[in-house]
């Protein structure tokens, strides 16, 4: 009886110090914080273009495909996105294209986005968060 108390006791002591042992899950793609270059290569791969191409004066293009040179980036960033994207298609002789990552409340951005395209023969494409 006091071998069963014992070991009892070593077992509790041990847990205290050691900690739980539950194996932890994978975490699921809503938990894992996804950053600009997660996005930019899924983009890139689905429109079979070449990733973090760098030119001359060592910009780099995000995603360079066969007819457009492609500047990805988040919604609020909008802006910037145009301007890349027109000097990446000058520099490459391609269409310039900006892929603006998008969620619920990025709507006003898109709008922007989306005016100033078009009339400057930007491509736009839209990647849903």
């Amino acid at each position: 009886m006091k071998i069963k108390v014992l070991i009892a006791l070593i077992v509790a002591i041990l847990g205290y110090f050691v900690g739980d042992f539950d194996i932890k899950e994978e975490p699921s793609d809503k938990e894992i914080k996804k950053n600009e270059k997660y996005y930019q290569k899924i983009f890139c791969k689905n429109k079979n273009g070449r990733i973090e191409v760098v030119l001359d004066d060592r910009t780099r293009v995000d995603c360079l495909t066969a007819t457009h040179a492609v500047e990805v980036d988040w919604a609020k960033k909008w802006a910037e996105g145009i301007g890349q994207a027109l000097y990446y298609g000058i520099k490459t002789d391609k269409r310039p294209a900006v892929a603006l990552i998008v969620g619920t409340k990025d709507q006003r951005y898109l709008k922007r986005l989306r005016t100033v395209a078009k009339s400057h023969h930007i491509k736009v494409y839209i990647i849903k968060k």
